[in-house]
């Protein structure tokens, strides 16, 4: 299919008219609707507004908002402070004994990933 000048003719004229591009693709026959859109694109013919709104709250359903959650409720005193403490302890224990250390001899990998 070639772009003759009076498939070009009735390209503008539909498009100017406000015909979709499928519908000129289908008038025209041997088109693709995005064959269409190129030519008009190259044509320089009015670009025309996407149907689609971006921001358009009117068409969509309105949504209730989400129900709010109630937050958890902490656990008893003491609990969590305890769990924390011991945690603290074995850390300052680590730091307070220093680096492990480890054996390596002629029986044993010497590699990173097994010392």
């Amino acid at each position: 299919m070639s772009w003759t000048e009076e498939r070009i003719e009735k390209l503008a004229k539909m498009w100017e008219g406000g015909s979709t591009a499928s519908q000129i693709a289908e008038e025209l026959g041997g088109v693709s609707r995005n064959a269409v859109i190129g030519k008009a694109h190259r044509l320089g013919l009015k670009a025309r507004p996407s149907p689609v709104k971006a921001n358009d709250k009117a068409d969509a359903p309105a949504t209730a908002p989400a129900p709010k959650v109630a937050k958890p409720t902490p656990p008893p005193c003491g609990t969590v402070g305890q769990k924390t403490t011991k945690r603290r302890e074995a850390e300052a224990q680590a730091v307070a004994a220093g680096p492990v250390r480890r054996r390596t001899g002629p029986l044993r990998c010497s590699m990173a990933c097994c010392t």
